[in-house]
């Protein structure tokens, strides 16, 4: 069972069944999980700037962490998807 970068309306995850690693949804599952990282990687850069600059103020410092956390989500989840592949192949 995969772990899809998703999950319901209701918060709960998202697991494909599938034995290979070509399906339609797993293909769009890996386009996914690429665009989250890379948003992962854009959202650090901007929460370093944020931090770098000492005149940011509160709503800016909040912002940034509520988006490196929304990323840091997706990014484990991602992560835990591709450690279950790994062991289940």
């Amino acid at each position: 069972m995969r772990l899809l970068p998703w999950t319901t309306p209701e918060g709960k995850p998202c697991y494909l069944s599938a034995g290979g690693g070509d399906s339609r949804l797993s293909l769009v599952a890996d386009d996914v999980e690429a665009a989250q990282l890379d948003s992962g990687e854009q959202v650090l850069a901007g929460a370093r700037a944020v931090l770098a600059d000492s005149k940011a103020g509160e709503r800016a410092v909040r912002f940034a962490l509520t988006r490196a956390a929304e990323s840091l989500e997706d990014v484990i989840r991602v992560a835990v998807s591709r450690g279950g592949r790994v062991t289940s192949d």
